[in-house]
This record gives structure tokens, C-alpha cells and sequence, in this order.
């Protein structure tokens, strides 16, 4: 047999794709056959006049026509007729008419038969049949031969035998898989567009590993409503659970390599989910909102999840939520939470949580629990934990730690501390840390601070410190000063205030403070110098309500000379129970002529336990005659001290006895 080239419409060869391919598609080029429309209709027509003129020439011996016709009868579904025209053709050479004669043998089930058509078709050069071949192979097991004949279709540039032969390779763990799944990428191939975008994303997500990435890319985002901690243990607020997504990446060139990756990815998926791939639109909204270009984000959400993508629908309805449209959100999370989406059944129940709805809250996360997300045991136990409910919180917690969640086991471990059970508690914290929560790790650092255990505490200090936790931060400085290394606390410490902890902003402000030689007086006429780093650490604390630098920020503003901000500081101070900043305030209203005033704060500071206020309004008690109340002061003046305030209030009060006795 003499096989011609291929001038005949080739029947598309869907039975081989199995929802790994865009579509059904597996054609040669084609040549007047066209798709059915509504009856009646012009292209209607005209396919009834093509398939009658090829009927004409078919039936006077005409071997492409009888190749075009047999393919118009199989793809309408009169197989008897067409095998006739296809076995003619065949016959005659046409290696068009044998692959399409493959197709239909094997829609009726002969799948040898139809193997050895496809064979006689490929081997005259058909890429289609070459590709129907090698997929019969992989059915069948066989996959040496089935990647002999993919391999040949894709060499030929047929996009379904690059992307079949593709899906073997990565079946394999081959890394050639990329480079054909780019080929059927290139000639428009969607599902291979979008395998391609995944596997680019894969490899940008590792490139930024390799930069230290530190945030990552979610389809979803993370509500709290978290129970109550107890003191000094903190226990972390996981909402309604994560998303995939990309991996923002870190600085270096292994990040600057994942940022290309992550465009050209965003590019395919692009392709992709134009021609309708709704995965393909979910991650490129994701990527476009990692951008921040979240007005194209939700459109291409908003497209996804109308075509059925419950986690499209889901990051729309958390889109729309950080926009103020809460009510739109909890429609489309309605939507994704009853398609079977645990994450948006997490999302609506924090929504009822917050609105104090807590029965509704309940089910949604006994929905999200139903449909196989840990987070809604998790919330389950917070909501629990937040009415009291202890023992229902506990068993819930426990579900999701027995699962895996790590915050859970962390939550769980702090209720059993509150319950009096650290030896229970320690595994939980443990587990948790060990798989990665950073509030576990501080919590293990408290636990074993609390059994003077400083070294072990340390590293577990440390290690949440690592992971950027702000309270371990400090803690990690706290002991490089007591240890001497200030050069270590003062990074602990920097990275703590920077992380908003007033405490660590007070405390690098004093290692800072401490290395500045003495403020002098500035000449007559000299412009008051800007404020150091020291004193910006200062008033950050102090900003943060933090007393014992509120009342330094107003000595470094009466040291300036500006006794207004002095005032206002020692103010806020004294207000909030700092005994220095009242007494402070006082000698500044005492400066001013207030003297009254001023033995109000000297007294509530006296009252605290100040020795100077107490010595203050003894000497004032005793200007103005009242040496019985001054005798009081000074008593307690000389209980409180310092020194050299007991000295002079003794020798006061032995003034005033005498004063009293003469």
C-alpha cells in the first residue's frame, strides 16, 4: 500500500485524553468539514453541500473525498457508513483514512484492530495516529512503546503528543517533561499552558526558599477570633486556613530568578484560563493580587469561579471582604462553602463569630470540619474556649491537634497550663514548635524560664526570635545584656522594637543612651541639635504607653528646656501609675508656683512608694507649719529611702521633734 500525505479531515481522537488535555482534540489539518450548528442555519447548509459534492466524488472512486466523507459520517456518529468510506480510502493509501478508521474501530471496542491501523498511519507519517498509538500503549502498560510513539508525534509538532508525552515523563519524574509540555504550550495547548505555569511556579517557590523568603502568596487569608491567653503565655490565632498560592521571593539572584519564574508562569496561566481553564484563572488571580493589582485579580477570580473553581470563589469573597464589601464576600464564600470548600466554610463562620452569631458560626465550622479542613476543629475550639466552654474547647483542640494542626496543639497546650497541668502541656508545646509554630517555641521558653531553667529557655527564645516573634526577640535581649554581649542584644533588641514591642524600644534606647557622653547646656543663642536615635527610641516606647520612658522622653525635654512636652510626658506618665513621672510633675509645678498641685502628685507618688516625694512634703509640711504632718512624712520618707533620703529625713524629723518639744 502506497500511503499519500495528508489531505483529508482527521476525526479528533478524545477517547485517549481522559481530562488530561485541554480538550478532545486530535486533528490533522482539515479541509472542508466544519462544526454543526442550530438546524436551518447557513453553515448547515453549506456542510450538507460539502458532504454531498464529496459524496459525488466518493462514489466515482475519488480517494480523497471518500478519506473527507468518512470522517464528516464518524464525527455525526454513522459509523457503518463511514467504515465503508474509511476501508475504501484505506485501501487506496491514505494514511488519513487509516488513522480516522483506528478511531472508529476503536469507539466500537476493537482496540487491537484499531492499534494496527494507527500503526500503518504512523509509520506513513501521521503525527495524530502517532499520538492515538502512544496512548494506546500507556493504557495497555507499555510504556517504552507508548514513549517511542509519543516521542515521535511530538517531534513532529503534534501539541497533544508533545503534552501525552509530556504527562509520561513527569509520571516518570523526568525532568525532559518541561520542554514538552512548553512545546504544547507553544501551539496553544491549554491544559499543557497551564502544567507548564505549575511546574514554573514550582520552581520559583524553590528559588525563593533559597532566598529566605519570607512571605507567601495565598489564595485565602487568616481570621481570629481567638480565646484568651493566660499570663504570660501567648497562644497564636489561626482563622480559617491557607490557600496555594506563589512564594513571594527574598533578595539575592535566587530570588531575583523566582520573580522571572513567577512572571513567565503568569504568563501561561494567562494563556490558559483565556481559553477557559478555571484553575488557570485561580492561580493567576492569585499572583496578580501577590502584586497587588487586585482589581484584574478578582476579575479573573470572578471568572473562575463562575465557571464552578470553589476556591476562586472563595478568594473572591476574601477579596471583596479586605475591599469593605462584606456582604458580597459572604455570598460568594455561601457559594464556595456549599461546592465542598472547607476554607470559605471557615471564613463564613469567623464572619457569624464576629457578629456574635455563634450558633450559626458553629455549623460553618462543622461544615469546613465535614469537608476535611483541620482549621474549623481549630475554630470550633476557640469559639468554645471563648464561651468558657473549656472542656468542649479541649476536645476540640485535641481533634485538630491529633491532626496535625500545630497551633492547635499549641492552643491546647496553654489550656492545659491554665488548668494547672504544665507536664501535659509540655509534649503539646513541643509537638507544636517541632512542627513549626513560633508561639509554641515561645511558650517553651516561658515554660521552662518558669523552672529556672534559663539555658533550655534560651534556645527556645531563640528560635522563636528566628522566626521573627517580637516577645522572644526581647527576651533574647533581655539576656545578652545580663550576659555582657550588647552587641547581640542591641540586634535582639532592634528587631523587637521594630516589631513593636514598647519594651525592647525602652531597652535599646538605654544601651543606646549609654553610650552618649553627658547632654551639655547649649551656649546663648545655639539651635537645640535634632533628636538622637536614643531619644526617637525613647518616645516610641513612650508613644506606646511604656511609663518609664514616658518619664525620660520628659526629662530629655526638660533637659532641652521645653517644659511643656516635660509636663506632658511626666503627665501621661504619673496618670498611668509611674511614682517618678508623679514626682517628677510635681517639681516641675512646684518650679512653676504650683505648689498645691504639686503636693498632690508628690503624695500619690509617696503613696507608691517614693522616698523623695515623701522628703518633699515633709519639707514642705514643714514651711508651712504643719510639723506634726511633716513629722508623718519623714518617717515615711525614712522607711522608704534611698540612703541619703533616710539620712536627711531623719535628721528632719529630729528638727521637727525638737521644734514640737521646745
Amino acid at each position: 500500500m502506497d500511503f499519500m500525505g495528508d489531505r483529508a479531515t482527521l476525526l479528533e481522537t478524545g477517547r485517549f485524553v481522559q481530562g488530561r488535555a485541554d480538550s478532545a482534540a486530535d486533528a490533522e489539518n482539515v479541509t472542508g468539514a466544519t462544526g454543526a450548528t442550530a438546524a436551518g442555519g447557513p453553515t448547515e447548509s453549506a456542510d450538507a453541500e460539502t458532504e454531498a459534492r464529496h459524496r459525488r466524488a466518493a462514489d466515482t472512486g475519488d480517494v480523497a473525498s471518500m478519506s473527507v466523507l468518512g470522517a464528516l459520517l464518524l464525527r455525526r456518529g454513522d459509523l457503518d457508513a463511514a467504515e465503508n468510506y474509511l476501508r475504501a480510502a484505506t485501501a487506496e493509501g491514505d494514511r488519513a483514512a487509516a488513522n480516522n478508521l483506528g478511531v472508529l474501530l476503536h469507539q466500537r471496542g476493537y482496540t487491537e484492530e484499531a492499534s494496527g491501523w494507527w500503526r500503518v498511519a504512523a509509520v506513513a507519517g501521521s503525527a495524530a495516529a502517532a499520538h492515538a498509538l502512544g496512548r494506546h500503549y500507556r493504557e495497555q502498560g507499555d510504556e517504552p512503546a507508548a514513549e517511542y510513539w509519543l516521542r515521535l508525534s511530538a517531534e513532529q509538532g503534534h501539541a497533544l503528543g508533545a503534552y501525552a508525552l509530556a504527562d509520561l515523563l513527569e509520571h516518570r519524574s523526568d525532568v525532559g517533561s518541561e520542554r514538552w509540555l512548553r512545546a504544547a504550550a507553544e501551539q496553544g495547548h491549554r491544559e499543557g499552558s497551564y502544567r507548564l505555569a505549575r511546574a514554573l511556579e514550582r520552581r520559583a517557590r524553590q528559588a525563593a526558599r533559597t532566598g529566605n523568603t519570607v512571605r507567601a502568596v495565598i489564595t485565602g487569608k487568616r481570621d481570629g477570633t481567638g480565646a484568651g491567653a493566660g499570663p504570660g503565655v501567648r497562644e497564636a490565632r489561626v482563622g480559617v486556613g491557607v490557600g496555594v498560592g506563589p512564594d513571594g521571593a527574598g533578595p539575592g539572584a535566587e530570588a531575583d530568578a523566582g520573580q522571572s519564574l513567577l512572571a513567565e508562569a503568569a504568563q501561561w496561566y494567562r494563556q490558559a484560563a483565556a481559553r477557559g481553564h478555571r484553575r488557570a484563572a485561580l492561580h493567576l488571580g492569585a499572583i496578580l493580587e501577590s502584586r497587588g493589582e487586585l482589581k484584574e485579580a478578582g476579575r479573573w477570580y470572578l471568572t473562575s469561579a463562575k465557571d464552578g473553581e470553589a476556591r476562586a470563589a472563595c478568594a473572591l469573597g476574601f477579596l471583596l471582604r479586605d475591599a469593605g464589601d462584606e456582604e458580597s464576600a459572604a455570598v460568594w464564600w455561601l457559594r464556595a462553602a456549599q461546592d465542598g470548600d472547607g476554607n470559605a466554610a471557615n471564613a463564613l463562620g469567623a464572619l457569624h463569630a464576629a457578629r456574635g452569631e455563634q450558633q450559626t458560626a458553629e455549623r460553618w465550622y462543622r461544615a469546613a470540619m465535614d469537608a476535611g479542613d483541620v482549621n474549623g476543629a481549630y475554630n470550633l475550639g476557640l469559639l468554645c474556649a471563648a464561651q468558657d466552654r473549656t472542656a468542649q474547647a479541649e476536645q476540640w483542640y485535641r481533634r485538630a491537634a491529633y491532626a496535625g494542626h500545630r497551633e492547635a496543639a499549641n492552643a491546647l497546650a496553654v489550656l492545659l497550663l491554665q488548668a494547672g497541668d504544665p507536664t501535659g502541656a509540655e509534649p503539646w508545646f513541643s509537638k507544636a514548635a517541632e512542627a513549626g509554630s513560633v508561639d509554641a517555641a515561645f511558650n517553651l521558653g516561658i515554660l521552662y524560664a518558669g523552672r529556672d531553667d534559663d539555658r533550655t529557655a534560651l534556645v527556645w527564645y531563640e528560635r522563636a526570635a528566628a522566626a521573627g516573634h517580637t516577645e522572644a526577640a526581647l527576651q533574647v535581649g533581655i539576656a545578652c545584656l545580663r550576659d555582657g554581649d550588647e552587641q547581640a542584644a542591641e540586634r535582639h533588641l532592634r528587631c523587637a522594637a521594630g516589631g513593636g514591642s514598647a519594651e525592647a524600644a525602652f531597652r535599646l534606647a538605654t544601651v543606646l543612651d549609654a553610650r552618649q557622653p553627658p547632654p551639655s547646656a547649649p551656649a546663648l543663642g545655639e539651635t537645640q541639635p535634632e533628636k538622637t536615635e536614643c531619644e526617637q527610641w525613647y518616645e516610641r516606647a513612650a508613644e506606646h504607653g511604656h511609663r518609664r520612658a514616658q518619664v525620660r522622653v520628659g526629662m530629655l525635654a526638660a533637659g532641652r528646656g521645653d517644659m511643656t512636652d516635660a509636663a506632658r510626658w511626666y503627665r501621661e506618665a504619673a496618670e498611668a501609675g509611674s511614682r517618678n513621672g508623679a514626682f517628677n510633675l510635681g517639681l516641675l509645678l512646684a518650679r512653676e508656683g504650683s505648689e498645691r498641685e504639686a503636693a498632690l502628685w508628690w503624695s500619690r507618688a509617696a503613696q507608691a512608694g517614693h522616698g523623695r516625694a515623701a522628703l518633699r512634703l515633709a519639707l514642705l509640711a514643714a514651711r508651712r507649719g504643719e510639723l506634726t504632718e511633716g513629722q508623718r512624712w519623714c518617717a515615711r520618707a525614712v522607711e522608704l529611702g534611698p540612703s541619703e533620703v533616710t539620712e536627711r529625713a531623719a535628721r528632719l524629723r529630729e528638727a521637727l521633734h525638737q521644734e514640737l518639744t521646745a
